[in-house]
C-alpha cells in the first residue's frame, strides 16, 4: 500500500487549513478588520430593560439601542428627535408627528402607537412621567405617524418630561415590549436607536457588544447633547467589565482598551501624565451622591430614628473618602443640587458643617431604638460608590446603630433594591446612590425626593401626602420665585421627614485613548453615536 510522506502530508493538510480558512474569511465579515470601541464602563450590565431599573448602566444601554420622541440639548432646550410637535392655543393639545425613515431592528416601521404605549409604560414608572400622566386626560395614536396628547388642564412640564436626558428615559419600544405586564422586563432588545444590541455574545456582567445600525436614519442637525444626528462612525463598541481599578488603567495605557468612564480618583495623576491619553469631565453638572432609607421595616420606619440617623451624617467624611481631591468634590445641603435656581440650604443643619454626634446619640436614645441591625448593601466594584456605604455605616455605629454591612456589587444592589421583602428574608434597610445633577436638579426630575410610597414610589417607598401636594403646586407655578418657593418648602419637608440624605456633588472624570476623536458630553453620558477611532 502506497504511504504518502509525512512532510507532503504536513504540507497538504496546511495548505487545506489555509484554504478553509480563506473560504470562512471570503464568507464572513472579520471582526478583526472591524472598527471596534472598547470601553470600561462604571458597571457591568446585567439588567438590560432601560424601563425597569434608573440604574445609570442600564439607561446607557438605552441609548444605544432605542431613541427618544424628544431630546435635550446643551441649552436645556426641548429639541425633535423622533419627532416634532404643535401646541394648541389653549395648551391643552400637544400633537407629535414621527419623522420619516424610523424602522424598529426587526425591520417593521415605528408606529405611533408603539409609542403611545412606550410612553404610557414609562408614565407609570418616572416621577416626571407619573406627574404628566396625572395632568393628562387622554394620549392615543389618531394615524400611524400622529401622537395627540391632550391635558385635563395646562401642564407647562410636558415637553420637559419628554424630552428628559437621563433616568427613567422616555426610550421608545415597540408596542408589544411596551405592553409587558408591570413588574417584568422586556423579553427582546427591539429598539430604533443607532445600536444594535447583539444578543448572542451578552455575557451579563462580564461584556456587552453593540454593532452599528445601518437602517438608522440620522437627523440632519449636529450632535447636541443626546439631540441631533446621531451618526455612528464605528462597526461595534464592546463594553468589558473590569472590576479592578489598576487593570482598567493598565489595559487604558497599553492601548487593550480605549475609553474608561471612571478611573478612580487616585489614579488619575498617572494617566494625565500619559501623553496618549485625554482626561476630561463629560457631565459637567456633576453627580449628586445620597443615602436612601427602606420606609417600610425597622428600624428607619420611625422617622426620628431616621433623624437620628440624618444628624450622625458628615458630607465632609463621605465625600473625602470617596473622592479626596477637593478639585473634584463640594459639601451641598440643596436636594436639588448646588449652582442651580432652585438651590438652598433650609433644613440641611449641621449634615454640611461636620455632622453632631452628640445630637444623634440624643435623638437615637429618644425614639426607642431597639437594636434592631440596620442592613446596609455595600457594592464593591463601581469606583464611586464604594467608599459611601463604609463611611456611613462607622458614623452609624458611632451613634450607637447596629449595623450590618453586606458586601455585594453594583448589579446585586440594583436587583435587590427592588425587594420589599424584610431585610431577614432578602430585603434591606439602606443603599447608597448617585445622580446626575440633571436628574434631580426640581422637584419633578427627582425620583428620590416622591412621596407615593408603595404606589409608585422609588425604593425605600416613603410616602408623605404633603410633598405630593407641593410637587402639584410646582407643577402648577408660573414663575421661578413661586417655583423656588415651593422647592424650598418641599426641601424642608424632605429634611424633617429624612426622605433621603443628600451626601454632597462631586465630578467623575472619563479617560480615553487619542485615537478617539468625537467624544460628546451631556448629562448621560457616555454616549458612543459621533466617535470615530484612528488606527
Amino acid at each position: 500500500m502506497f504511504q504518502m510522506p509525512l512532510r507532503k502530508r504536513l504540507t497538504i493538510a496546511r495548505r487545506l487549513a489555509q484554504g478553509l480558512a480563506l473560504s470562512a474569511a471570503l464568507a464572513l465579515p472579520s471582526l478583526a478588520d472591524a472598527k471596534t470601541i472598547t470601553a470600561v464602563m462604571h458597571s457591568d450590565l446585567r439588567i438590560i430593560d432601560p424601563g425597569f431599573t434608573t440604574a445609570y448602566i442600564t439607561r446607557d444601554h438605552g441609548y444605544m439601542v432605542f431613541d427618544t420622541l424628544l431630546a435635550t440639548d446643551s441649552n436645556f432646550k426641548i429639541q425633535p428627535q423622533m419627532a416634532d410637535w404643535k401646541v394648541s392655543d389653549d395648551k391643552l393639545t400637544y400633537t407629535f408627528t414621527l419623522r420619516d425613515g424610523l424602522k424598529w431592528h426587526d425591520g417593521t416601521p415605528v408606529t405611533a402607537e408603539d409609542c403611545v404605549a412606550s410612553l404610557k409604560r414609562w408614565g407609570r414608572n418616572d416621577n416626571m412621567g407619573q406627574k404628566l400622566m396625572d395632568f393628562t386626560a387622554s394620549i392615543e395614536a389618531t394615524d400611524p405617524k400622529t401622537i395627540t396628547l391632550k391635558l385635563k388642564e395646562p401642564y407647562g412640564l410636558v415637553l420637559e418630561s419628554i424630552g428628559k436626558p437621563s433616568s427613567y428615559v422616555p426610550f421608545m419600544m415597540p408596542k408589544r415590549l411596551a405592553e409587558t405586564p408591570a413588574g417584568q422586563q422586556i423579553k427582546e432588545q427591539i429598539g430604533s436607536g443607532p445600536f444594535k444590541f447583539v444578543q448572542a455574545e451578552f455575557q451579563p456582567g462580564v461584556k456587552a457588544v453593540y454593532e452599528k445600525n445601518k437602517d438608522y436614519v440620522p437627523r440632519k442637525e449636529p450632535p447636541s447633547w443626546t439631540s441631533g444626528g446621531k451618526i455612528v462612525k464605528v462597526d461595534r463598541v464592546e463594553w468589558i467589565t473590569m472590576a479592578d481599578a489598576q487593570t482598567a488603567v493598565n489595559a487604558l495605557q497599553s492601548g487593550d482598551i480605549d475609553f474608561m468612564e471612571n478611573p478612580s480618583f487616585d489614579l488619575l495623576p498617572v494617566l494625565e501624565a500619559n501623553k496618549d491619553l485625554k482626561i476630561e469631565t463629560l457631565n459637567k453638572l456633576g453627580f449628586q451622591t445620597l443615602g436612601r432609607m427602606n420606609f417600610l421595616y425597622p428600624p428607619f420606619d420611625n422617622v426620628k430614628v431616621r433623624r437620628a440617623a440624618l444628624a450622625a451624617m458628615n458630607q465632609k467624611d463621605v465625600l473625602d473618602a470617596l473622592v479626596g481631591n477637593p478639585e473634584y468634590y463640594r459639601t451641598c445641603g440643596a436636594f436639588f443640587v448646588c449652582g442651580t435656581p432652585l438651590a438652598t440650604d433650609v433644613g440641611s443643619g449641621t449634615l454640611t458643617k461636620g455632622g453632631s454626634m452628640a445630637e444623634a446619640k440624643k435623638l437615637l436614645a429618644e425614639s426607642g431604638y431597639d437594636g434592631t441591625p440596620v442592613v446596609i448593601m455595600a457594592p464593591g466594584d463601581v469606583v464611586t460608590l464604594k467608599a459611601q456605604p463604609i463611611v456611613a455605616a462607622q458614623l452609624l455605629r458611632d451613634a450607637g446603630f447596629k449595623v450590618d454591612v453586606q458586601a455585594t456589587d453594583w448589579q446585586t444592589v440594583v436587583s435587590r433594591r427592588a425587594s420589599q421583602k424584610p431585610p431577614k428574608e432578602g430585603g434591606w434597610n439602606m443603599f447608597f446612590t448617585n445622580w446626575a445633577g440633571a436628574d434631580v436638579m426640581n422637584p419633578i426630575a427627582n425620583a428620590s425626593i416622591g412621596g407615593r410610597g408603595k404606589n409608585g414610589g422609588w425604593f425605600g417607598w416613603a410616602e408623605d401626602a404633603k410633598i405630593e401636594q407641593l410637587k402639584d403646586a410646582y407643577a402648577r407655578a408660573s414663575s421661578l420665585d413661586e417655583q423656588k418657593k415651593i422647592a424650598t418648602d418641599i426641601q424642608k419637608e424632605a429634611y424633617d421627614q429624612v426622605i433621603y440624605i443628600p451626601l454632597g456633588q462631586y465630578l467623575a472624570p472619563s479617560a480615553w485613548r487619542k485615537s478617539l476623536s468625537g467624544v460628546l458630553d451631556g448629562p448621560s453620558t457616555p454616549i458612543f453615536w459621533n466617535i470615530d477611532k484612528s488606527e
